[in-house]
């Protein structure tokens, strides 16, 4: 079993920023993708960013140029540097991994099937 414990979310302005991060085993990080997702009140789970193991990242059209995704495998962490936060942004977060490229990865909606092992969530909130 893989385990995933995100930190780093919180409440800010819009236009603030904050950091995510997912801690992870380092054969995770080194294997496997890994990726943030997010779902709001009401709202179906959505891909926002992925890396897999070759570096490759992929991003939601709603984050790009806003959202960065990285890894440390000093710290065995996969970070998500949100900038420029919207309301809209506001939603759980959460880390995944799983075994696939991020080349496979399609619209967002339909990337939860590619991901086997999740964290429980981390709050962000942004308000106007």
């Amino acid at each position: 079993q893989v385990q995933l414990v995100e930190s780093g979310g919180g409440s800010v302005r819009a236009g603030g920023s904050l950091l995510l991060s997912c801690a992870a085993s380092a054969a995770t990080l080194n294997y496997y993708s890994m990726a943030w997702f997010r779902q709001a009140p009401g709202k179906e789970r959505e891909g926002v960013a992925a890396i897999d193991n070759s570096g490759a990242t992929k991003f939601a059209d709603s984050v790009k140029g806003r959202f960065t995704v990285s890894k440390d495998k000093r710290k065995n962490t996969v970070s998500l540097q949100m900038n420029s936060l919207k309301p809209e942004d506001a939603a759980t977060y959460y880390c995944a991994s799983g075994p696939n490229g991020v080349w496979v990865l399609g619209r967002t909606d339909q990337w939860t099937p590619f991901f086997r092992d999740w964290g429980q969530g981390t709050q962000v909130t942004v308000s106007s």
